[in-house]
């Protein structure tokens, strides 16, 4: 509810400070008095696009702040946590425009964006007029309204919520489609690939040990003799036999050399000891040395086919065994595709289901709705002189999307027998207005969180016609917040609060001014919007009259 509203150097506005009220609030004066000023004003903080210039002349910038009353439930509530703004039962709004045309604006002290702004306003203010292509004259926001006059939240939820569950089930499919597409491309080539790595079983470390074996067979011939020749010194002919000659020699005297020999026959047994090892070994060597010319064939076919299929695939020689898992793998995917390509199809298949179920029972509330809604309407448009009109909800078929499968358009037709049409297309002004009237009476229900403005909207009509319209807007008021702006004496007699606007010069400067009327005042405006600019007695008595009826 706005509470509010504090407006500084804004055209022809230098300073004003409004306390609005529940229930329907008036708004009268002359014509080109300012009243368009304060809905620009309000727009203005609430950051909806207006006019480019709207500081007033000399000033260095405007300033419009606006206050909110916020229930506990209010969406607001929700915008401002999105964005991360402080919230509490008060909201205020503050814009400022310098001359320059820089706009900065605040929530509750916390610098915030236009688009803030805009996403609170959706929440704050409703704003209906003959222009007014922001709600009921524009036709992508009609389905929202009848599944909100439905009370079909919980359809709808069901639906978005089937919608994206096929969706998801259809991702699904898409991505083992292209899975299995790509894997059948290259079907050939993993079954090729898969038998060649089988078949040859390359081991980790493998590489290594047969290079090492192919290096040494290689060189066996070459230095063999050598190690022969060497194993002959070292044996019984060579050096082994030589120690032992020599230690058997030295045992022989020994204890004739008063102990000088013990240590080294001590020494030269200890070097058999080592001499027998390192024959140990050459022999081993030469065992070694000893290969099948086919062998070192064979290593080589091996070790050659081994680099060869590494080069093929571009992996090391040691993770061949890894990477023809992962063929494998790919392989048996391959192999299971089938099924598992079932298995989606039937998923999208249950979703579809799912979705088709779900939408079709929301569109039946949304035609049993319809039916409702057009004959409330109907019931409106008679009281204001309308009762030859034909309102109608036109659902039609659209493409299935997460609102369900049905398009939704409000259209009219001025007389039976007429073509129907969008609203803003068939009806003229003071039709028009009714018709948006009339809607907003059905449509707007126990809702009351948001405050309406009606900016002309009984433009065109007067008589019996005008206070039905003043009555229609006081209904809509109760128990919420509603702001007219009205040249309607008969509707300005409805409200519960009134002001009035008004252009003053003073010191060669024009200025807006907004009034609160008292009861003796508003008897004045009414009179002047009866008679004009001469206010008469009958025009008095005619003001009391409306005042009271």
């Amino acid at each position: 509810m706005l509470r509010a509203l504090d407006i500084r150097d804004m055209l022809i506005i230098d300073r004003l400070e409004l306390t609005f009220q529940p229930g329907l609030n008036a708004l009268t004066g002359e014509t080109g008095a300012g009243k368009s000023i304060l809905l620009d004003s309000l727009g203005f903080v609430l950051g909806w696009r207006g006019r480019a210039e709207l500081v007033r002349q000399g000033a260095a910038q405007g300033e419009v702040v606006a206050e909110f009353e916020l229930p506990e439930d209010h969406p607001a509530h929700a915008v401002l946590a999105e964005a991360g703004l402080p919230g509490g039962e008060e909201l205020i709004l503050r814009r400022v425009n310098t001359a320059e045309g820089r706009k900065t604006a605040w929530v509750n002290d916390r610098r915030c964006s236009g688009e803030v702004l805009r996403a609170l306003s959706e929440t704050l203010i409703e704003l209906h007029g003959q222009h007014d292509d922001r709600g009921l004259l524009n036709p992508r926001g009609h389905r929202a309204m009848l599944d909100a006059y439905a009370g079909a939240e919980e359809q709808l939820a069901a639906v978005r919520a089937a919608w994206g569950q096929m969706s998801a089930a259809r991702k699904a499919l898409a991505q083992t489609e292209a899975t299995l597409g790509e894997m059948r491309a290259e079907e050939e080539f993993l079954r090729h690939s898969v038998g060649e790595l089988d078949q040859l079983d390359p081991q980790p470390g493998e590489d290594a040990d047969l290079d090492a074996r192919r290096r040494m067979m290689q060189g066996a011939e070459r230095i063999r003799d050598d190690v022969a020749r060497a194993f002959a010194l070292l044996g019984g002919d060579g050096a082994e036999g030589a120690m032992a000659d020599a230690v058997r020699w030295l045992e022989g005297v020994s204890n004739n050399a008063g102990g000088q020999l013990e240590e080294p026959i001590a020494a030269l047994g200890r070097a058999l000891i080592e001499l027998g090892e390192a024959q140990d070994g050459v022999n081993t060597c030469l065992q070694a040395l000893d290969f099948n010319p086919a062998e070192l064939e064979q290593a080589e076919e091996r070790l050659f086919a081994i680099r060869a299929l590494a080069r093929k695939h571009d992996v090391a020689p040691d993770d061949l065994g890894s990477f023809a898992d992962t063929l494998r793998d790919r392989l048996n995917r391959l192999d299971a595709g089938d099924a598992d390509l079932s298995d989606k199809r039937a998923a999208v298949d249950t979703a579809q289901a799912a979705f088709d179920s779900a939408a079709t029972a929301l569109s039946a509330s949304r035609q049993s709705a319809a039916q409702s809604l057009d004959s409330a309407v109907m019931a409106e448009l008679a009281p204001l002189k309308m009762e030859r009109a034909v309102f109608r909800t036109e659902i039609t078929s659209t493409d299935p999307g997460p609102e369900g499968i049905d398009a939704v358009a409000f259209t009219v037709a001025t007389n039976p027998g007429a073509p129907s049409g969008p609203l803003n297309k068939i009806a003229s002004g003071g039709e028009l207005s009714r018709f948006l009237l009339a809607l907003k009476v059905c449509l707007t229900g126990d809702d009351s969180v948001r405050t309406m403005i009606f900016d002309e909207i009984d433009r065109g009509v007067g008589g019996a016609t005008a206070d039905a319209v003043g009555r229609r807007l006081a209904s809509l008021a109760q128990g919420g917040q509603v702001l007219v702006v009205t040249h309607s004496p008969q509707v300005a007699a409805r409200a519960a609060h009134h002001w009035r606007v008004q252009k003053q010069v003073s010191d060669g400067q024009t200025l807006s001014t907004v009034t609160p009327l008292a009861e003796p005042d508003r008897v004045d405006e009414i009179a002047r919007m009866v008679a004009g600019d001469t206010i008469t007695d009958e025009a008095r008595a005619a003001a009391r009259a409306l005042l009271q009826a």
